[in-house]
């Protein structure tokens, strides 16, 4: 299996208090794979090392095959780790295309350029309706986003990040706080795309993990607990304790 994203004996701590102990994990390239644990795990410090918000004290971050540790934040995102508050924030008072325009033109390294040669906007085009059909947004490509639902907002937040051309997308609850069918359609646009992306996701409501991942990392105390497929992990006892109440369905865990 082809890892596109590793780590070795990653550890963390701050003031002297633990928060990444010794994790080593491996993505495999086109994994869904969500990142799963009680509050204070250390699962959004955990992303923030694999983005480069963070340094890690010890251990090391391997992007197919090559250590990206030391490499500042801006290095990984051209090296195809993104993560989607790295990029800009939506404009709310523009469209949604013209949204994803910035983040191509972002990635072209040209993005005070709003008037390029035919050739590179002919190119910026194709790359703009590429990435709105990643993600079902060509009915909205039009529309100005302070005027969508936030599910809509969620994903054009999720096609910014699609613009750079990511190998590895890292997300934090993208469902969070829109209702129960839109955050399924989410999951179901976001596990829809390109096979060879590798995508880890935070997300708490287990509804939403078990429709989402082929992979699950259990995170507890800042240490790998468990992992495995969605049925070794629900099998678990450890994790049926934390997750899953008597009746065997999974749980919301906030």
């Amino acid at each position: 299996m082809n890892h596109r994203l590793q780590t070795h004996h990653l550890s963390h701590s701050f003031g002297g208090l633990a928060v990444t102990q010794n994790v080593t994990l491996c993505l495999p390239q086109g994994a869904r794979t969500a990142l799963i644990g009680p509050n204070g795990a250390g699962k959004t410090t955990l992303v923030n090392l694999l983005s480069g918000a963070l340094r890690p004290q010890s251990g090391d971050i391997q992007l197919d095959g090559r250590s990206i540790v030391q490499l500042p934040q801006y290095a990984r995102v051209r090296h195809g780790i993104v993560r989607t508050f790295q990029i800009s924030r939506l404009f709310k008072e523009l469209t949604v295309a013209d949204n994803i325009k910035v983040a191509v033109l972002q990635r072209h390294r040209a993005s005070m350029q709003w008037w390029p040669s035919p050739a590179r906007s002919a190119r910026v085009q194709e790359d703009v309706d590429e990435t709105l059909g990643m993600l079902g947004l060509h009915p909205y490509a039009n529309r100005v986003v302070g005027q969508l639902a936030l599910g809509e907002q969620r994903l054009a937040e999720i096609a910014l990040a699609l613009a750079m051309k990511p190998r590895v997308l890292l997300l934090d609850e993208p469902g969070a706080g829109v209702p129960q069918g839109e955050g399924g359609r989410i999951m179901d646009a976001i596990g829809s795309l390109p096979k060879d992306l590798s995508v880890l996701l935070i997300e708490h409501d287990m509804d939403l993990v078990f429709r989402f991942a082929s992979h699950i990392i259990v995170l507890v105390a800042g240490a790998v607990m468990v992992e495995g497929t969605p049925q070794e992990v629900a099998a678990n006892e450890q994790v049926k304790q934390i997750y899953f109440g008597r009746d065997g369905h999974a749980q919301a865990h906030h």
